[in-house]
């Protein structure tokens, strides 16, 4: 918990300064990169989160790794060495990337299927989002086969269950009573 409080600040932090020299969305694309290569690297995100490993030597791969990084992205490499927090990189790496969607009125939702989801099917669901929703929204697919049929749709803070799994489930609860 700690730590995602604390990578909430960073990331405040680094949005405040990137925007302040006009770079907002360079810096919100070097944090998705970020993001994305530790959490699909994890022989990288054992290094950045190693206590054993130097804080010079994961600043230093870090820079070499993300060369083409913005200034404030490798300013937040030698904050992070001069902070010893290298450990709350990627969790910073995603904060700033919700702050920044916040910002933009970008919200995330997230439809979860049995199956992926055809383009057809996708512009249908995002202009049933925009009928309760006046914000740009960005659409995730989860396939998750034990939903059986259906989905499940998730925008903010509202869900709405439409999967054959919870039918059956609330099918079988009014059985069983």
């Amino acid at each position: 918990m700690t730590g995602s409080r604390a990578a909430v600040r960073y990331a405040k932090a680094i949005l405040d300064m990137a925007q302040g020299q006009g770079i907002a969305a360079q810096v919100n694309d070097d944090m998705a990169l970020i993001a994305e290569t530790i959490s699909n690297n994890s022989e990288l995100s054992s290094f950045v989160n190693s206590p054993t490993i130097k804080a010079e030597t994961k600043e230093a791969a870090l820079s070499e790794i993300f060369a083409s990084a913005s200034n404030v992205t490798k300013g937040l490499f030698r904050l992070l060495l001069e902070n010893k927090r290298f450990d709350i990189l990627s969790h910073i790496a995603v904060e700033y990337k919700n702050q920044f969607d916040a910002m933009n009125g970008v919200e995330a939702a997230t439809v979860t299927t049995a199956f992926p989801i055809t383009p057809e099917l996708e512009a249908k669901v995002l202009d049933k989002i925009k009928e309760f929703s006046d914000k740009k929204i960005t659409l995730k697919n989860i396939v998750d086969p034990e939903i059986i049929g259906g989905f499940i749709l998730r925008v903010g803070d509202k869900q709405f269950n439409a999967s054959v799994a919870k039918s059956l489930t609330t099918l079988k609860r009014e059985l069983s009573n």
